[in-house]
């Protein structure tokens, strides 16, 4: 059958080929989807077409099988779903969580994502270099800069929620308590 041939046979064939399989599946759609499967199978069988003389009658086979085929999937799909216990409730993020997010917002989209491919994802400097297509040193200078103002922004939020209860002596010659040491981790 040549390509010609097909697309006429195509067009007559479809039609009525969907009606019947509309009456086997319930669903039309359904029905459109299994029989153009099938005319796309039978499309690399084309040349074969003319020897067996009943090329109808192979593409509603081949769109009935299709047919069965995913109302035995689906059917093993909602045994599946029935048979499954319903997830236990999962708690949501603590506020510890909340506050680091919140925080990783305010950060320059570069320096967020050097800190959490790094951090969070556990990449290395290398890897994350990679990943962005930033030289290595760009990638520290980044996890650099976005650790410094994560800090700002984390010990802001934490004098912030202390408020009132934070004792005032303990706040060393910067105004921002003291540390063990000057780097910021």
């Amino acid at each position: 059958m040549t390509e010609e041939e097909f697309d006429a046979f195509y067009a007559a064939a479809f039609p009525r080929l969907t009606g019947q399989l509309y009456a086997f599946t319930g669903d039309h759609g359904e029905a459109q989807d299994v029989v153009q499967e099938a005319f796309v199978r039978a499309w690399d069988r084309r040349r074969e077409f003319l020897a067996e003389g009943a090329p109808e009658a192979w593409i509603r086979t081949v769109a009935m099988r299709l047919a069965v085929s995913r109302w035995r999937r689906a059917r093993r799909w909602l045994e599946l779903v029935r048979s499954t216990p319903p997830p236990e409730h999962t708690p949501g993020p603590g506020p510890e969580r909340t506050t680091l997010i919140t925080a990783l917002r305010t950060l320059p989209e570069a320096q967020r994502m050097a800190i959490v491919l790094h951090h969070l994802c556990d990449l290395s400097v290398e890897q994350v270099a990679s990943e962005t297509g930033a030289p290595v040193g760009t990638v520290k200078a980044r996890l650099s800069r976005g650790r410094a103002a994560l800090a700002r922004v984390l010990s802001e939020d934490s004098a912030d929620s202390a408020g009132s209860a934070r004792p005032t002596d303990s706040a060393g010659p910067s105004g921002r308590g003291e540390r063990e040491d000057d780097r910021v981790r």
